[in-house]
C-alpha cells in the first residue's frame, strides 16, 4: 500500500468510520460490570489478557467479551468488520482491557464511565517501543504517530516495577505525573506464584514431546522477532548440530519463538531427539516455571524469567544491527543478568559454565530492579484501582 493509499486508508477509517461507529452505539445505558478484552494483532486472545478474563470468569459477576481483530494476520476488509463489532460492543462497557498497542481506541472519544486499561503484553523495559522507536528503522514516522496515536485514552497502564514508569511514558506520551501508569505489576505475572501451576508446569511440556526424556535438563531458547509486526521472521538457529553433540547427554533444546513469527523455521530430522519446536504446542509461562536455563536475546520474557532466579544466556549475534534497527532503554551489557554470546562455540562454553557455576545474585538484582511489583497480588491490585 503506497503513502497516499496509507493516508485514505488511515483518514477513512480512523478519523471518519470508527469514530462515527463508535457514537452511534454508545447511545444506549453503560452496562455495570461489562468487561471487553481486546487484543489488536493476534488472531486468539494472549495470556496477556486470558489470566484476568479467567480471574473475572471466576468471580461470576461480569458479563465478558474477547475481541482478537487480528490487525497483522486479516486483510484490511475482514479487520475494518473486526473493529466495527468490537466498537459496538465497547460502547456500553463499563471495562476495556488492552494488552497491545490500539489506534481503535484511540481514535475514539470514549465514554467517561468507561474505564480503559492497558495490561501491555510485556514486564520491564528492554528493547524500545512506541514513540520511542519513532524515526527508527523499527518505529513509524513520529508525526503520522501524533496524528494517529497507539496510546491514547487511557486510565491506568499496569508496568511491572516503578524503575520503568520512565520509559513507558516515554513510548506511550503520557506525562509521568499524570498517575496513569502505576507499578502495579502485571496480571499474567501472577501464575508464577502459584505453586500448584508452577509445580504441574514441568509434566504439561514434557507430555507434548514426542518422547519422555531421560532426565535431562530443559534449555529454553526463546528470542524475539525481527523484523515489523506485520511480517515478523524469526532470527536463526545456533547451529544445532553442534550443539547436540556438546549437550545432549544433559539436555532437551525447546524453541519457542515470538507469537507472531508464523513461518516457523524448521529443524533438521538429524537432531530430532535434541532439538524441538514447542511454539504452537506449550505456552510461554509453562516453559518459564520448568526450564532449567534460558537463552534469548532481546526479548521482555527475560524479566519474567527472572522471577525464577535461575541462569539466563543472551544470544546477541545481531546486537549491533538490533540496536540500530530498534534500540534499547538501557545500555544492553549493562542491564543483562547473564553471559551475552555471538557463536554456537561461546554458547555451548557458557551453558556448562553456567551449570556448574551459577551465582544468582546478579539475577535476583535484576529482578528486584525490574520485577519489583510482581508478587502474585497484582491482579488483586488492578482491580480494586478500577473499581474505586
Amino acid at each position: 500500500m503506497n503513502n497516499l493509499l496509507k493516508k485514505l486508508y488511515h483518514w477513512f477509517t480512523l478519523d471518519v468510520l470508527f469514530p462515527w461507529h463508535y457514537t452511534r452505539n454508545s447511545k444506549g445505558a453503560i452496562q455495570k460490570n461489562k468487561a471487553v478484552f481486546i487484543e489488536a494483532n493476534l488472531c486468539t486472545l494472549p495470556n496477556s489478557l486470558q489470566y484476568l478474563y479467567d480471574e473475572l470468569d471466576t468471580k461470576g459477576d461480569y458479563l465478558l467479551s474477547a475481541h482478537c481483530l487480528g490487525e497483522s494476520h486479516y486483510g484490511k476488509i475482514r479487520y475494518i468488520f473486526n473493529a466495527l463489532k468490537c466498537l459496538r460492543d465497547i460502547a456500553t462497557a463499563d471495562m476495556v482491557f488492552l494488552c497491545e498497542a490500539s489506534r481503535l481506541i484511540s481514535c475514539i472519544s470514549p465514554r467517561s464511565e468507561t474505564f480503559i486499561t492497558q495490561l501491555w503484553h510485556g514486564c520491564g523495559a528492554f528493547k524500545r517501543f512506541g514513540l520511542s522507536t519513532a524515526n527508527l528503522k523499527f518505529g513509524g514516522n513520529y508525526q503520522n504517530d501524533e496524528q494517529y496515536p497507539y496510546h491514547k485514552n487511557l486510565n491506568l497502564v499496569t508496568v511491572s516495577s516503578p524503575e520503568v514508569i520512565w520509559a513507558y511514558a516515554e513510548a506511550m506520551n503520557i506525562p509521568p505525573e499524570s498517575g496513569i501508569i502505576k507499578a502495579t505489576g502485571i496480571s499474567r505475572t501472577d501464575i508464577y506464584f502459584c505453586d500448584e501451576f508452577k509445580h504441574n508446569a514441568y509434566s504439561r511440556v514434557i507430555n507434548t514431546l514426542p518422547k519422555r526424556p531421560s532426565k535431562r535438563k530443559l534449555l529454553l531458547w526463546a528470542p524475539t522477532f525481527r523484523g515489523n509486526i506485520n511480517n515478523a521472521t524469526a532470527p536463526s538457529y545456533p547451529d544445532l548440530f553442534k550443539l547436540q553433540e556438546a549437550l545432549a547427554d544433559s539436555y532437551l533444546f525447546l524453541i519457542k519463538h515470538h507469537p507472531l513469527v508464523t513461518s516457523l523455521p524448521e529443524i533438521p530430522a538429524a537432531v530430532c531427539d535434541f532439538a524441538f519446536d514447542v511454539s504452537d504446542t506449550c505456552s510461554i509461562e509453562d516453559l518459564i516455571c520448568c526450564s532449567d536455563m534460558c537463552i534469548s536475546d532481546y526479548s521482555s520474557l527475560v524479566f519474567e524469567y527472572s522471577l525464577m532466579e535461575r541462569p539466563m544466556l543472551f544470544f546477541a549475534s545481531d546486537k549491533a544491527d538490533y540496536e540500530d534497527w530498534r534500540g534499547f532503554y538501557y545500555p544492553y551489557e549493562e542491564m543483562t543478568p547473564g553471559p551475552i554470546i555471538a557463536t554456537t562455540d561461546e554458547l555451548i562454553e557458557a551453558v556448562k559454565q553456567l551449570e556448574h557455576d551459577f551465582d544468582p545474585c546478579e539475577v535476583i538484582a535484576f529482578k528486584e530492579k525490574f520485577m519489583s511489583a510482581c508478587d502474585g497480588q497484582a491482579t488483586e491490585r488492578i482491580l480494586k484501582i478500577i473499581e474505586e
